[in-house]
């Protein structure tokens, strides 16, 4: 495995742990969540510019995107 796509899929990793803490979720829920609405594709198609921001602002991206793909957390 390269060190850029291991870096991305830490990042995914650890992204989905903060956006279950954010919205009181497991990680199993926030995982399946992330999928349903197309959150984790969101992440690694725009990996090089989310990784540049805060976890804060990621995870806001994440709920806001989310939720325009029909889930409903906001």
């Amino acid at each position: 495995m390269s060190i850029e796509l291991k870096n991305k899929v830490e990042f995914i990793v650890a992204i989905i742990n903060d956006f279950a803490k954010a919205h009181s979720l497991t990680t199993m829920q926030a995982y399946r969540y992330l999928e349903r609405f197309q959150g984790i594709d969101f992440v690694d198609k725009f990996y090089n510019i989310e990784h540049t921001l805060s976890f804060e602002d990621v995870i806001e991206d994440l709920t806001v995107y989310c939720a325009r793909k029909g889930g409903s957390l906001v």
